[in-house]
């Protein structure tokens, strides 16, 4: 989809009526593409996202010597020697964060840049952890670049990943491949999405990959990977939950129901939890066989919870927020001034621009309700905020979302989604989703 530079969101006056199949996660499909790329053999991905986080991670792979073949959602990964290249990383934190430890395997020098905002994102954290273990690495952000030997001692590191706990699934995704494999402390304040570790500790067992985790959050933050082969394994990527929240969302602040098909059971997934969100805001979730679908109530409450542990959901609780007729706190999650953008700083001043009432505390906001009304909802680049906006959208009317083509990183059809999931049931007031 191509950049729009103003959209004009839909806003509805009936409720939303629709079952939106989703494409597949992209923390999935990028940790199985490096997985599949340092395996022991070739490696079929069903169902991989195609947007640009992961066709960035492809690229990644491929100037580092890896076959990737296919140009839809079926991938076959053939692992080869790996070498020196280049790397755009775009704003793609899994590429930018995953794809150093790999290219520290590379006989040769790999340059890694990418958009103007990464260059801002912390990543001193991963480069200073892989010269503890080995490598040599010119820079200590974006651009950089990691000079590859071919192979890497590893071995013990301690780092402060409250960051990102993507400072940790980058060095465990490799490791097997490093020659003492490694293990991992973290010493600083609590971990960020841990079920995105977690993601990364089950995917590595399943590829025969010998890991000790902590047992619970009150153990010692320490992981271990033993060295060995990775093996190849045909991976089918579950829809990216993350993704869903949004249109979920619709069903919430219009009172209508949305379902989405193929919602897992059981899952590493963080926005799993967006079920448990919605209920304690009034909404109905439930299940009937592998469909998950939610009814809105007829009001939205506010909600007092900790998203440290699911943090990517924030803009899209934010919005929830917003509209709800009770005061909300969103708590534990500081790290996301380090994200895409900082987006507590870019929630609080693109709501209270529309007419609401939010705060920003030293770890979250506080959102009280407030009448809202139209006006432009900027995206700072950052594919969540623009899908917060276009929550919003649907209850205040006049809201214009500056780059809503941002989402093309996790999604590159939300806008058609967006109007199907609205024009399917005759919901729309307000036509929406055309460039101009």
């Amino acid at each position: 989809m191509d950049p729009v530079t103003h959209w004009p969101a839909p806003h509805v006056d009936v409720p939303v009526h629709a079952t939106v199949t989703l494409p597949g996660s992209k923390s999935i499909t990028n940790r199985a593409l490096i997985l599949a790329a340092l395996a022991d053999g070739p490696s079929t991905i069903t169902g991989a996202l195609r947007s640009r986080d992961t066709d960035l991670m492809i690229a990644g792979l491929r100037a580092l010597g890896a076959r990737i073949e296919g140009e839809a959602d079926t991938l076959t990964v053939i692992p080869a020697p790996l070498r020196g290249g280049s790397v755009d990383c775009g704003l793609a934190g899994t590429v930018m964060r995953f794809l150093p430890p790999v290219a520290a395997l590379a006989a040769g020098r790999v340059f890694f840049d990418g958009d103007s905002q990464a260059r801002l994102r912390p990543l001193r954290t991963i480069l200073d952890a892989l010269r503890t273990l080995g490598a040599e690495i010119e820079g200590d952000a974006l651009p950089f670049t990691v000079v590859g030997t071919g192979e890497l001692r590893g071995g013990p590191v301690t780092i402060d990943a409250s960051g990102s706990s993507q400072f940790v699934s980058g060095l465990l995704l490799s490791a097997a491949r490093f020659t003492e494999g490694v293990t991992v402390h973290h010493d600083g304040s609590p971990l960020p999405s841990m079920p995105h570790i977690e993601m990364t500790v089950e995917m590595l067992r399943r590829a025969d990959v010998e890991v000790e985790a902590p047992a619970d959050v009150r153990a010692p933050q320490t992981w271990s990977v033993r060295p060995g082969v990775i093996r190849a394994v045909d991976w089918e990527v579950e829809p990216d939950l993350s993704n869903a929240t949004p249109f979920l969302a619709a069903a919430a602040v219009t009172g209508g129901q949305v379902s989405i098909p193929h919602w897992p059971r059981l899952t590493t997934q963080p926005g799993d939890v967006i079920r448990e969100i919605l209920v304690r805001m009034g909404a109905e979730a439930r299940f009937s066989e592998n469909v998950l679908t939610v009814q809105g109530p007829d009001r939205l409450a506010g909600i007092d919870i900790d998203l440290h542990d699911v943090g990517e959901l924030t803009p899209t609780v934010a919005a929830l927020a917003a509209l709800a007729d009770s005061p909300s706190r969103l708590r534990g999650i500081a790290h996301l001034r380090g994200h895409e953008t900082d987006r507590l700083a870019a929630l609080s001043t693109e709501i209270n621009r529309l007419g609401g009432q939010v705060t920003e505390t030293e770890d979250g906001l506080e959102i009280s309700p407030a009448p809202l009304h139209g006006g432009t909802w900027h995206s700072y680049a950052d594919h969540r905020m623009a899908t917060a906006g276009a929550i919003l959208g649907l209850r205040v009317p006049g809201i214009e979302i500056e780059d809503i083509g941002t989402t093309a990183k996790t999604l590159p059809d939300f806008v058609d989604l967006w109007d199907r999931m609205l024009v399917g049931d005759a919901a729309v007031a307000e036509s929406g989703g055309a460039a101009r």
